[in-house]
């Protein structure tokens, strides 16, 4: 039964022993032996893992989607597991669930992390911190595809510009999102480079910006970054993780450019154009402008770095960025703003229909062709409730387990949304470090939740609680 699901992960097991390969070569070139024995044992039990998985012999059984979405939630339980291995046998002395803790906020690109003072850490063990991101963001890349079934058909048709899903076609798509994945990765490093900021603090960054990741090799960014032109830099890099992975490849290497194959990423500009403006007229004169496009875009690309923040009252409006999110095909967490604002206009439609009704409104979005219709919205409405009924439940806990209302509420959204928490949304200070066992788990299982489609939720739970 588990046939295909199993060689499915096999992939990334195989990757984790390939990325603690390059680890073990960076320690010995730096000569930083501290940890040098927990990416040895990391890189034996993923290629075993890799191997056992890959042989197993593929089910002529066709794979439902409820196969998939297991398939799935089981690979952001196992792989965090093993990407804990380095920070459990590490000197620092971790505790399994702080080691799992650290691995899924990395995996999730979440960027919650346990420990109080990066700069005490191994070099070695903050590259691997910044690895989890990375894979974790491809692996979420991969995972869209592998559930494509439950989206909406107007996100299939736009992807088949891009992809194939002809199951003869799986290996060489797969080669061409991690060719794409790791091409931009490298232009990231490249030009974080040119601008001045250390090799070291560069490939961190690149690691980070890429996968939509929270964590920093500093403890604080402002010792990265320290020129106005840095911070204008980095904030354009976070936008990789906001606007489409295909965006910037059909730019260049699609020839016969049609304007239906990037009216995703044109919604996403003029709304990105329109809060930029809005940030400009109206809330930059308290604040050097440089620091409120980096807010602006940590925020709508869900990486959540921040600079300190001075205007302590524009907290919510950052979350609101945060809940919206970027594009479908990203690495960003969120809603999704295309989700949002086709609920929208398909809403205000049917208002005016009711007080015009002689009018035809068509549920058409701009710069495509493409119609939604009322099962699509019917799904972005779902999406919407189960986010509102998960944030309930993990303020709730939170709140019961000692963490006050407003630092529940901040962190709830945060941790669907894949955020890390900073100055930005007021909570630089939060220590996850002391919390309750009980309470790491909550956090890490809505970490999880927040990394899948929400819709998946709702599908488990339809699967095993209606099965007759």
């Amino acid at each position: 039964m588990f046939g295909l699901q199993i060689r499915y992960l096999s992939f990334f097991f195989g990757l984790i022993s390939l990325l603690s390969f390059f680890n073990i070569i960076y320690s010995y070139y730096l000569n930083l032996y501290l940890n040098l024995d927990t990416y040895y044992l990391s890189l034996i039990v993923s290629l075993v893992i890799s191997i056992i998985f890959y042989k197993i012999k593929i089910t002529k059984k066709k794979i439902d989607i409820f196969d998939k979405i297991l398939t799935v939630f089981f690979g952001y339980i196992l792989l965090p597991l093993i990407l804990a291995i380095p920070f459990y046998f590490s000197i620092y002395n971790l505790t399994f669930i702080n080691s799992f803790f650290e691995a899924i906020s990395g995996f999730t690109s979440t960027g919650f992390t346990i420990f109080e003072n990066i700069k005490h850490i191994d070099q070695s063990l903050i590259l691997w911190r910044s690895t989890t991101q990375w894979i974790g963001g491809l692996y979420f890349l991969f995972s869209i595809i592998y559930l494509i079934d439950i989206y909406d058909e107007s996100f299939k048709k736009t992807l088949t510009n891009f992809i194939s899903f002809n199951s003869s076609e799986v290996f060489k798509q797969a080669v061409k999102i991690f060719l794409l994945y790791s091409s931009i990765t490298l232009i990231i490093f490249i030009i974080l480079n040119i601008i001045s900021i250390r090799s070291f603090d560069s490939l961190n960054l690149a690691f980070t910006l890429i996968s939509s990741g929270g964590f920093l090799p500093v403890n604080d960014l402002s010792i990265i970054i320290k020129e106005n032109f840095q911070i204008v830099i980095l904030s354009l890099l976070m936008l990789t993780s906001f606007f489409s992975i295909f965006f910037s490849y059909n730019l260049i290497f699609l020839k016969n450019k049609n304007i239906n194959f990037f009216y995703e990423d044109l919604h996403l500009i003029i709304y990105f154009v329109i809060v930029i403006a809005i940030f400009f007229i109206f809330f930059s004169f308290n604040n050097d402008f440089s620091i409120s496009l980096l807010f602006v875009a940590s925020s709508m690309s869900n990486i959540g770095f921040s600079l300190e923040l001075k205007q302590t009252n524009l907290i919510f409006i950052f979350l609101i960025l945060v809940i919206i999110g970027g594009s479908f095909f990203s690495t960003s967490s969120g809603l999704r703003f295309i989700k949002i604002f086709s609920l929208f206009k398909y809403s205000i439609n049917q208002i005016l229909s009711f007080s015009r009704p002689k009018n035809i409104y068509m549920n058409k979005l701009m710069f495509t062709k493409i119609n939604f219709d009322f099962n699509e919205i019917n799904k972005y409405f779902l999406t919407i409730i189960i986010f509102v009924i998960s944030f309930f439940i993990l303020t709730s806990f939170l709140s019961l387990s000692g963490i006050e209302f407003e630092n529940s509420f901040k962190l709830s959204i945060l941790t669907l949304m894949n955020t890390v928490n900073s100055s930005i949304y007021g909570l630089a200070d939060f220590n996850f470090n002391n919390l309750h066992f009980l309470t790491k788990y909550t956090l890490i299982f809505f970490m999880i939740v927040g990394r899948i489609e929400l819709l998946t939720i709702l599908l488990l739970i339809k699967k095993f609680l209606f099965k007759s």
